[in-house]
């Protein structure tokens, strides 16, 4: 499932997005700071390049490019 990141609040959405861009394997090999590593995101997330999926079996929240999401998907959400 797909959800607008306008939907979340405003702390909820930065904690996901400081979550996402300190884990294991986001590194971009740049030296760049915390805030400028989510303002990054964020705007990816503005643009509509990447979106927030949800999934219900386990109740993880997760961050995904938009060519990685399932058509269907896509095109149920209306995003």
């Amino acid at each position: 499932m797909l959800i607008p990141y306008q939907m979340l609040e405003p702390a909820t959405l930065d904690a996901l997005l400081e979550d996402f861009v300190t884990r294991d394997g986001t590194d971009n090999g740049f030296d760049d700071s915390l805030e400028r590593r989510v303002a990054q995101v964020r705007r990816m997330l503005e643009k509509g390049e990447v979106l927030i999926v949800f999934h219900p079996d386990t109740g993880d929240v997760s961050l995904a490019h938009r060519h990685s999401i399932p058509a269907d998907m896509l095109r149920d959400a209306e995003l």
